[in-house]
């Protein structure tokens, strides 16, 4: 089995695709004129404005939906595994590929926006919707829905719970099963509620995680302040094979360095325009430039914070290709949460571990929910003219199930199935955002032009702008215009 999921991986995560989610990145970046940078203010402005309404979350939930998806074992697990198999220089290629993958969300969540639809009462969209609404590729569609429908239903969430069962033995000697128990029971409370329901634990849950993580990495980091300025030139001079110890290692770093990045902030990958679509807004660039700004607090927050933790404690180990011992500074334990632990434990013994495993509990938990709503998204696409109330149900069996199992599996058998399913929708989706830019385009330049005509909240007309099929939103303008 396992060597079946390496060779295919191989194939899905071929130097192609590494390449192609940084040049990507950078191409939108450019073509946005760095709106990454431009409106980073803007981006926060736009977390807290607007309401929920009877179809559609707030901003800030459809925020805390998307960085539940975003914020998750990654951050933890995967900045681990992306220093020991790339080396610390790998770091730098996941600071790069969320610096441009910020763009890249910005185009695909505001396409998400733009040919979202209603279906039964709550707001519905993601790739497979404006795949056939701005392509007209409805087989094309078809198949993003089910490859989507098989990665975050079955392959993804086995990686979250994975990490989270190895995290509470290593702090608790809690058995895997029991942890897979207790996640299960969890699971089922939240998920038979809904969407709704979702986006109420994770508007609570997601930014205290965040920002307790964030705190305690720093009283680490501040522990050890006199070695930060090393760790820095470290990370910088491996980037790009300097350093001496990991100089033949460039390459290994950019990959796993982009792999984890895509994998942890999922720019590209075609899961946050779930989540932004949900979204109750005024203008689709506003979500567009939140979920932007997500991208950033994933990987440029709390990744680096794990990653610093790690390198400044020097509890990692680096592998090379050839499967030798490049640097060891934790004997015997494998690239993943233990090295995360070890870091925190070294500054704070007694403590350190259990954080960890506590931390990694609400972010891979909240991740799993996400990865729900992602699934049920693309559900509700295929079955949209049938009553689906059965699949629903058999969609959040087959979840549970895949949690429980990741519970008891090996790290690298769930790390293994689960790029392969984050490479698949990559593929899927950049190429489809590629060919359908233009409306995210053209919606930039209309938020930025109603902007500088004085309007705080700009209002969207997908007709003025030569926009075809974003149906939802020409009923609104014409409500609004029936109303002036």
């Amino acid at each position: 089995m396992q060597a079946a999921v390496d060779w295919i991986n191989g194939w899905v995560w071929s130097p192609a695709l590494v390449y192609l989610c940084l040049i990507v990145g950078l191409y939108f970046s450019v073509r946005t004129r760095f709106m990454q940078v431009r409106h980073m203010g803007e981006m926060v402005r736009q977390m807290f404005t607007g309401k929920s309404s009877s179809a559609g979350v707030s901003s800030f939930q459809a925020l805390t939906i998307a960085l539940s998806g975003r914020v998750g074992t990654g951050n933890i697990a995967g900045v681990a595994t992306a220093i020991g198999f790339g080396g610390p220089g790998a770091i730098f290629w996941m600071w790069m590929v969320a610096f441009l993958g910020a763009a890249t969300a910005y185009i695909e969540s505001t396409l998400g926006q733009i040919y979202k639809t209603e279906h039964h009462g709550l707001y519905r969209g993601g790739p497979a919707y404006f795949i056939e609404k701005g392509l007209g590729w409805r087989a094309y569609a078809i198949v993003f829905a089910v490859a989507t429908m098989i990665a975050c239903g079955i392959l993804l969430p086995g990686v979250q719970t994975n990490s989270i069962a190895a995290g509470m033995q290593n702090a608790f000697g809690v058995a895997p099963a029991v942890t897979g128990t207790i996640i299960v029971i969890l699971l089922g409370l939240i998920i038979f509620g809904g969407v709704r329901r979702i986006a109420q634990v994770t508007q609570i849950v997601v930014p205290f995680m965040a920002l307790g993580y964030i705190l305690a990495a720093a009283v680490v980091v501040l522990l050890n302040i006199e070695k930060l300025p090393g760790v820095i030139t470290l990370i910088l001079s491996s980037a790009f094979g300097i350093e001496a110890g990991f100089g033949a290692m460039i390459g290994l770093a950019i990959q796993w360095g982009v792999k984890r990045g895509v994998y942890s902030n999922e720019a590209g990958q075609g899961t946050g325009p779930h989540a932004a679509a949900a979204a109750e807004v005024s203008h689709p660039a506003a979500q567009g430039l939140v979920q932007a700004f997500s991208v950033y607090v994933d990987t440029l927050f709390v990744c680096t914070a794990t990653a610093f933790m790690i390198l400044i404690t020097g509890t990692y180990n680096v592998t090379g290709a050839d499967g030798t011992q490049v640097f060891t500074g934790l004997a015997n334990i494998a690239a993943g949460t233990g090295y995360t632990q070890a870091a925190m434990e070294a500054v704070l013994p007694g403590f350190g571990a259990v954080f960890v495993a506590i931390a990694l509990f609400f972010f891979a938990f909240t991740t799993v929910l996400a990865y729900y709503y992602i699934a049920e998204t693309n559900l509700a696409y295929l079955t949209r003219n049938i009553r689906s109330d059965a699949l629903m149900f058999v969609l959040r069996i087959a979840l549970i199930g895949s949690a429980l199992y990741g519970c008891v599996r090996t790290s690298d058998l769930a790390w293994g199935m689960g790029d392969i399913g984050v490479g698949v929708m990559a593929w899927l989706n950049i190429v489809a955002i590629l060919v359908l830019q233009k409306p995210a385009l053209l919606a930039l330049k209309d938020y930025e032009a109603q902007q500088e005509k004085g309007r705080l909240q700009p209002e969207f007309d997908p007709r003025a702008l030569g926009i075809e099929n974003a149906d939802l939103w020409v009923e609104r303008a014409e409500k609004r215009n029936g109303r002036a």
